[in-house]
């Protein structure tokens, strides 16, 4: 019995090795187990308590206290408790392992990403240009305070994280239908599992949750880093452009202020004015919102995005009903 155990104990640390590698922490079950007993038992309610409590007392400390400045202190207090609750998250869901992997991925295939990014630049650069040249554009994000801007910028991706988290569920049941029978054997070729495969009958089951949703985290960051890398070219563009283009006599015609400096930290790096750099920032998060909701209407975006990440996504549910399989094999 041992000669027929040590191999497959072997395959299994191999492909929890592989699930690893490959940004997916929740398909090994001992991990899966555990946050899940986190998240069941009443300690987490306790953390969330506990980040919830220090992120008031930061906000009313820096608002009330040191600045004067309630809407600086609300910008602190998010700060505060996004920073904590990533921490948190961070370590026991294992968000790094799978932002890791999205990062490789992503810049191990920019040259795949730019036919994609040509699809919706056009319409993208004529709608947000037509904004930089907006005078009441600049009127509101010229003239926000500085924290009020990046409270902005973080609502934008919030809204744009929405509505990834509502449509990439139904691209991976749509992988979880499509690997079944012979395709199994077929996507765990060049994989640890892939000697398995032609020995046992894997039967893909239902995904568990945490592996459904470990699938759409991976997707989320894989789609957050192209918009980032989107936003921050923009960023760069309207920068450049606005240098070029849009003197100070007319940046104080239109916000009806006079044209102040970026404070010296930043500005001995990036010469320009205050006005431009926030103008900028503001319509490159927008435009970035903008982007996130055309990648998931656009049906032939979508098509051309997920043919890239299907094999990925196919090979995770392969080599998953392998390791199942494996796991009740005598």
């Amino acid at each position: 019995m041992t000669s027929h155990v040590a191999p497959h104990a072997g395959t299994s640390r191999e492909i929890e090795a592989w699930f690893d590698d490959h940004g997916l922490p929740y398909f090994t079950g001992d991990h899966a187990d555990t946050v899940e007993g986190w998240l069941s038992s009443k300690r987490i309610v306790a953390v969330i308590a506990l980040i919830v409590a220090v992120s008031v007392a930061s906000g009313i400390v820096v608002g009330a206290v040191l600045a004067d400045r309630g809407s600086l202190g609300t910008a602190v207090g998010v700060l505060v408790f996004l920073v904590l609750l990533g921490v948190f998250a961070g370590r026991l869901l294992r968000m790094g392992t799978m932002l890791r992997w999205a990062v490789r991925r992503t810049f191990g295939s920019l040259g795949l990403m730019f036919p994609l990014l040509t699809r919706a630049l056009p319409l993208l650069l004529l709608a947000v240009t037509f904004l930089f040249i907006n005078a009441e554009v600049w009127q509101v994000a010229a003239l926000m305070s500085r924290h009020v801007l990046w409270i902005a910028v973080a609502f934008f991706a919030a809204i744009a994280a929405v509505f990834l988290l509502v449509r990439l569920p139904e691209e991976v049941r749509q992988v979880e239908r499509d690997v079944v029978g012979e395709r199994v054997v077929e996507c765990c070729a060049g994989t640890p599992a892939a000697e398995a495969a032609r020995l046992v009958t894997a039967v893909p089951p239902d995904l568990p949750r945490f592996a459904r949703a470990n699938l759409v985290l991976v997707l989320l960051f894989n789609q957050a880093i192209q918009v980032l890398l989107l936003s921050l070219g923009l960023f760069v563009f309207f920068v450049v452009f606005g240098s070029l283009t849009i003197p100070d006599s007319t940046v104080a015609a239109w916000t009806g202020e006079p044209v102040t400096d970026l404070p010296s930290w930043i500005g001995r790096h990036i010469p320009v004015t205050n006005e431009l750099w926030q103008v900028s920032l503001f319509l490159s998060a927008f435009a970035g919102l903008y982007f996130t909701v055309y990648a998931v209407t656009d049906e032939t975006y979508r098509s051309q995005f997920f043919a890239g990440v299907s094999t990925e996504l196919e090979q995770a549910v392969a080599v998953n009903a392998v390791y199942v399989s494996l796991s009740r094999a005598p």
